[in-house]
């Protein structure tokens, strides 16, 4: 017996279609990428198991509700909507890994099945847009349904804002809502809200994380970026120097509000990880010093990664532009990682790796050449998996897929994606 996985050309839901071993009930012509898994010996029956003529889902899409693929170590079970499942086993001892298994994998720097394939960001509103106009179903609007669309890893993400629901907003956009420390005094009450972690929907979650399905992080606003949304863009980067003392108060109170956003999430589960949101940089590296950086930053980092690091969480740095510089800095305050680092500001993931051997990193597939033909990605592709096999880098769109890209074109990028990620996990399983 073999099992294929019909995905329908355009992109439909696609469907598990169980086949003979002549090859009955196959129409190659309709199937745009198949799993053939010659290697699984079946268990059990694949009575119940979604079949369907392969045209005329082509056509109409599938008539029942997709199949379930989970994993775990050594065995692929597909469940069908009537709750009827079928069960392979390695004959070999080849390990599929879940998705939570292949991020502990590789963030270990330890040895894996394949890299994640995901989009670690979501996509531009214009870019889901543009695809609804071509193949992406307009019913699909959900980020993780839309992951689920394109088979994709699963990262769920919570973001813990740090303001209340009726906290004021700027009068325009990067004009922030204090100007003194009167103004501070005045807000206080709508900041720091308490409660921010919805916990039935992480006791789901956690659910989701513990069967191995998901990867799980939250977001909580840094300490560049927290002061930055309070006094504005401008003024700021004037308080270092003419605000210090009030620099300092918010930043003491924003690490005592994560420390509870902690104390709340390890309620309920762990985050696999969780990052800083700080944008501190552009393409010509940090927008300040590292001298301020050490005494406005870095002793608020070093309370608050610790904590994360004791109970398993990696604390990773989300910050835009180059941040070859700044990496430095991260580094010796105890944060693990960086996102998303932009090609297009002159990052360079072969340096940064020579230089921090044991950071780990997520991003820096140059979304500029998405829409440039196989040839261009698969130079993008080649320029990362050589460090990527090593462990402790993902893979992903360097921040968002911009609208240029066409729902054909992402297409195709996943599929070399595909193509790419299984190279790097054989790779990581070769001696040295």
């Amino acid at each position: 017996l073999r099992v294929r996985w019909l995905q329908p050309q355009g992109g439909a839901v696609g469907a598990i279609l169980p086949v003979c071993a002549d090859g009955d009930n196959a129409a190659d012509g309709a199937i745009s990428r198949e799993t053939v898994a010659p290697k699984w010996k079946p268990v059990g029956s694949a009575h119940g198991l979604p079949t369907t003529n392969p045209d005329q889902t082509a056509r109409q899409g599938p008539r029942f509700a997709p199949p379930v693929l989970r994993t775990s170590a050594g065995c692929l079970t597909i469940t069908a909507g009537s709750g009827n499942t079928l069960t392979f086993h390695s004959k070999k001892g080849r390990t599929l890994m879940t998705t939570r298994e292949r991020f502990q994998a590789l963030m270990n720097f330890r040895p894996f099945d394949r890299l994640p394939v995901i989009e670690w960001a979501g996509w531009w509103d214009k870019t889901i847009e543009r695809w609804h106009h071509e193949a992406l179903p307009t019913t699909l609007v959900d980020r993780y349904d839309i992951c689920r669309h394109f088979g994709l890893d699963i990262y769920l993400q919570d973001w813990f804002p740090a303001v209340a629901p009726n906290c004021p907003g700027p009068a325009s956009h990067g004009a922030g809502i204090i100007t003194n420390a009167a103004d501070y005094d005045r807000i206080r009450p709508l900041l720091f809200p308490r409660h921010v972690v919805d916990r039935r929907r992480w006791e789901q979650w956690a659910q989701q994380q513990a069967r191995g399905e998901v990867v799980l992080w939250g977001t909580v606003e840094g300490f560049f970026w927290f002061p930055r949304k309070l006094f504005g863009i401008e003024r700021h980067l004037y308080a270092f120097y003419d605000q210090p003392d009030l620099m300092h108060r918010i930043n003491a109170d924003l690490t005592e509000w994560i420390l509870s956003v902690l104390d709340d999430l390890r309620s309920v589960c762990t985050p696999d990880f969780i990052t800083f949101a700080e944008d501190m940089s552009y393409n010509h590296g940090p927008m300040l010093s590292h001298d301020l950086f050490d005494e406005f930053m870095a002793p608020y980092y070093r309370r608050v990664a610790p904590v994360m690091q004791r109970d398993g969480i990696l604390p990773i740095i989300d910050s835009d532009g180059d941040v070859s510089v700044p990496a430095y800095w991260f580094e010796s305050v105890g944060l693990d990682g960086i996102l998303p680092l932009e090609r297009q500001a002159g990052v360079d993931i072969a340096a940064l790796r020579r230089d921090h051997p044991r950071m780990r990193f997520l991003g820096h597939y140059d979304k500029m050449v998405m829409n440039k033909g196989e040839a261009a990605m698969r130079r993008e592709f080649e320029r990362l998996v050589p460090v990527a096999a090593k462990g402790g880098f993902l893979i992903g769109c360097d921040h968002q897929t911009p609208p240029g890209v066409s729902y054909q074109d992402y297409q195709l990028y996943l599929t070399l994606f595909r193509e790419y990620a299984a190279e790097a996990g054989r790779r990581s399983q070769q001696p040295g």
